[in-house]
């Protein structure tokens, strides 16, 4: 096994990245490039790409494959990337995975097989173990996602742990976007090498104190600046509770709204580029008035805070 060979994905605040797109719903290296480059810049610690956030199930196999390569040729470094490469089609996922670890981006974040339910623990142990096997390189670093609200499967501690014992070094981390705390300060005790992101930056400062690795958020495409902000407070061993606050707030401003649509027609106004608003079905823009109040809230509640 190389374990001491890859380095650890970032801890902190990682930014679940959005996907632009052109008119005609194709993606927009240029603009996810920039993108990506300005989250880095305002302080995010890594970024995902394809997740939820970036309509990765609203791409082929071959377009996912060209997204990572053109934000890898655009510079971005394979050290700050992670990328989804979960499907229902264990082929498909192998492919993806594959791939991502021969370009360098050693870090992937894999949905279970959702479409079929209920599935076993041993049904779940057996798709990841073949996804493993059929990589085949120690350098993998496997991050479960666990979005029982999208997938509608429960990542159970018995699994965790029976991945655990079989990859140790592959099967690294998690992204828990369960919502529940209690379930994720369980699995922080339980599995204190295992590295949890919190699915929201709600709860990133409770994260980190408890020893955990951060959080991989959907709003860190706006909130990237205040959320950077917790982690340099707590890092320095400074209070960070009022930061915090401040985040959960701006973050509650989406509350409610699909995030895809809401933090792209965001971006598209702050921006003054209407490339934002593209998004693949079923995703589907907001209504301007809608977007033009969110963001007056969100304004309303970054005036007074400087960081």
């Amino acid at each position: 096994m190389n374990e001491h060979i890859i380095s650890h994905f970032p801890t902190g605040v990682i930014t679940a990245s959005l996907t632009p797109m052109d008119r005609y719903l194709n993606a927009d290296f240029a603009l996810l490039v920039n993108h990506c480059r300005s989250l880095l810049r305002l302080g995010s610690d890594g970024i995902v790409l394809l997740g939820s956030t970036g309509e990765a199930n609203s791409f082929s196999i071959d377009e996912r494959k060209a997204i990572l390569e053109a934000t890898l040729h655009g510079g971005i470094a394979a050290e700050a990337l992670m990328v989804g490469t979960g499907c229902c089609a264990i082929t498909d996922t192998i492919e993806l995975t594959t791939h991502a670890v021969k370009l360098g981006v050693h870090n992937v974040l894999m949905l279970p097989p959702f479409y079929y339910k209920p599935l076993s623990d041993d049904v779940l142990f057996s798709y990841y173990a073949r996804v493993i096997e059929r990589t085949g390189d120690d350098d993998l670093r496997i991050y479960l996602y666990h979005i029982p609200k999208n997938t509608g499967i429960e990542l159970s501690r018995n699994l965790i742990s029976r991945l655990l014992k079989y990859y140790p070094y592959i099967v690294t981390g998690i992204k828990d976007s369960g919502g529940d705390w209690i379930h994720m300060q369980a699995l922080m005790k339980e599995f204190p090498s295992f590295r949890l992101y919190s699915g929201t930056e709600e709860y990133l400062l409770e994260t980190l104190k408890a020893g955990g690795a951060g959080c991989i958020s959907a709003t860190a495409n706006i909130t990237v600046s205040v959320a950077s902000s917790v982690t340099r407070a707590y890092r320095n061993g400074e209070y960070a509770d009022d930061q915090q606050k401040l985040l959960i707030a701006l973050r509650n401003v989406f509350s409610g709204f699909p995030f895809v649509g809401a933090l792209k027609g965001f971006l598209a106004v702050e921006s003054s580029n209407p490339s934002w608003n593209y998004l693949r079905p079923p995703n589907a823009s907001l209504d301007a008035e809608v977007v033009s109040t969110l963001k007056e809230k969100f304004n309303q509640l970054l005036s007074p805070a400087v960081f």
